[in-house]
């Protein structure tokens, strides 16, 4: 997982990454799982699909596995959540410590 690049999506707005909310109750906003996409099309056409309305608000970034850890913690997520299938979709949660 830390050799890998990896895709995610970012707000041209306010700078925040796509994230999946499990518990709405939580106060934190950030405490989330951050979006991973292996490719730079997954993150498209999982925009596309499921946020047709707002993907041009949004930006693909690409992050080496090496920093994951670090921007984890500067945004205070859960965890990742893998994209396997961006059309379903079909995602993989992992809790990072």
């Amino acid at each position: 997982m830390l050799s890998q690049i990896y895709y995610i999506a970012r707000s041209k707005a306010d700078g925040r990454y796509l994230v999946a909310r499990v518990n709405r109750d939580v106060a934190d906003e950030n405490a989330g799982y951050l979006l991973l996409f292996s490719e730079y099309f997954e993150a498209l056409t999982y925009l596309n699909t499921h946020g047709a309305g707002v993907a041009d608000q949004f930006g693909i970034e690409s992050i080496p596995g090496t920093q994951l850890g670090a921007l984890l913690k500067r945004w205070n997520f859960i965890g990742v959540g893998i994209v396997r299938d961006p059309l379903l979709p079909k995602i993989e949660f992992l809790v990072c410590d």
